[in-house]
């Protein structure tokens, strides 16, 4: 698919678990220390929600880390999600140049690369700008990213955007892997990333749930 062909419109452009790969990058102490755009918190609840909603869906998903023995292990909330895989460690900053990053991913078969990581002007962009100019269809999931200043995130995020790169958040990529509420298999899992990661959202859709409880008793 070439970058001229990319779809930006139309049913094409929302993404599917059956074409998505995961890429998480570089979610380790030393990156968080260093992240002010976003309450460090809100990051993590945020990516380990979509980790959780990756393995729901069966999409393949890569961890990578960059100077673990100074920077620290990926967070634990995360590993946990993945206990068995070991994080791609490296010393180079753009992930894309690591060969082992890009092989998991061609090993996948699939286009639609979704990415999250820290820093978001450094450690997403530079893989991001790359792999959307070998062909890949890039999303960049914003809210379980950020910078080391909202500044350098909101530049970075824009100048992405500019080489046709899609920002999208975690519920986005939740509601567009699941298309369908009434898709059983995997609504169960959903719900509960839902209640304890969705905030508001989580919320609303344990309300809606019990309202429809109450209606099928009467």
């Amino acid at each position: 698919m070439a970058n001229d062909q990319i779809t930006h419109s139309g049913l094409d452009a929302l993404l599917t678990p059956e074409e998505s790969v995961l890429v998480l990058i570089d979610h380790q102490a030393f990156q968080f220390a260093n992240m002010h755009s976003h309450e460090p918190q809100l990051v993590v609840g945020n990516v380990v929600a979509l980790a959780r909603t990756a393995k729901a869906f069966g999409v393949p998903t890569i961890l990578t880390t960059v100077n673990e023995e100074r920077g620290g292990y990926i967070i634990k909330t995360i590993q946990d999600v993945f206990p068995e895989q070991k994080p791609i460690n490296r010393s180079i900053i753009n992930a894309w140049q690591d060969a082992r990053l890009v092989n998991a991913v061609k090993k996948t078969g699939r286009r639609k690369l979704v990415m999250a990581g820290l820093w978001t002007e450094v450690c997403v962009a530079m893989p991001a700008l790359q792999a959307q100019g070998e062909d890949y269809d890039v999303y960049v999931v914003t809210d379980a990213s950020g910078g080391v200043s909202l500044e350098a995130h909101t530049v970075a995020l824009q100048r992405m955007v500019q080489a046709g790169i899609k920002p999208i958040t975690w519920l986005a990529v939740l509601c567009e892997w699941q298309r369908d509420w009434a898709r059983q298999d995997t609504i169960g899992e959903l719900a509960r990333i839902l209640t304890e990661h969705g905030g508001g959202s989580g919320v609303a859709f344990n309300w809606e749930a019990q309202l429809l409880a109450a209606r099928s008793k009467a």
